[in-house]
């Protein structure tokens, strides 16, 4: 979902910074910017991410049309000194982890957990359903239902997650197609298997700890190869509800090119 916000935003003309874990959990890694952690850079549908350790040389990256995936943090007095013209919470953490509404001129929270006009300025509905992308000004998004949204009918039946801490390894890559019963991956030696047949549209890299629970890939029961290497109807969506946000709430393009 970061990924599709920051895409749209760039492709809008936007400069953009993203922060990101040492150690990325994203699954989706084809079309997320969190590879570049990884791989040093990564491209989604034309967008080059490149990774940083320095703010000064993302600065130095926006000016060259890229987007800098920054490993760490951004608060404080260092998130002042940027003087960005909005902060978006992007985490989809379900809570808020501490993103105020005055560290930025405009501050949107993605999904549950904020509340708009009051840690936020506006809230992006994540939801799906008939409010995907909604914008709100007021109150908050939907709960979080704990379920995945349905894909053709499949909804946790398509999401592979941890049934115990440990390593996770894998033998597939993004793209490749399962039948239910053949082997997704392992924790350690426990063997963990595909609930329906599709393709592999996510996968968690080879080689990470994690705790039991963690998302470590999907599979789409559509079995559309490309779908695996562009962005989600979800993640345009909300990225166009945040992209509306901060055009709004800066008061049309004319002020937020000035």
């Amino acid at each position: 979902m970061a990924t599709g916000t920051a895409h749209r935003l760039a492709k809008a003309g936007f400069s953009v910074i993203m922060t990101e874990l040492p150690l990325p959990l994203a699954v989706r890694r084809t079309v997320s910017f969190a590879q570049a952690v990884y791989d040093g850079s990564h491209t989604v549908e034309g967008v080059l991410a490149q990774r940083t350790d320095s703010l000064d040389e993302a600065s130095i990256l926006c000016q060259q049309g890229l987007v800098p995936v920054f490993v760490g943090e951004i608060v404080g007095q260092t998130l002042e000194s940027l003087q960005p013209m909005a902060l978006v919470d992007a985490t989809l953490a379900k809570e808020n982890l501490g993103t105020r509404r005055d560290e930025a001129p405009v501050v949107i929270g993605l999904g549950p957990g904020f509340t708009a006009g009051l840690d936020v300025d506006a809230v992006i509905e994540t939801q799906r359903g008939h409010d995907m992308g909604r914008v709100l000004y007021t109150g908050c998004a939907q709960p979080n239902t704990g379920s995945p949204g349905s894909i053709v009918g499949y909804t946790v039946e398509r999401v592979i997650k941890a049934p115990a801490e440990g390593v996770f390894s894998s033998d597939l890559e993004i793209g490749a197609m399962v039948s239910a019963g053949d082997i997704f991956g392992r924790i350690d030696e426990l063997e963990i298997p595909a609930r329906i047949d599709g393709i592999t549209r996510g996968l968690l890299m080879s080689g990470l700890w994690v705790a039991a629970g963690t998302k470590l890939g999907d599979i789409d029961p559509r079995a559309r190869r490309e779908y695996c290497y562009t962005i989600s109807e979800k993640a345009r969506a909300i990225g166009g509800g945040v992209l509306e946000a901060l055009l709004h709430l800066r008061g049309g393009c004319a002020n937020v090119a000035g």
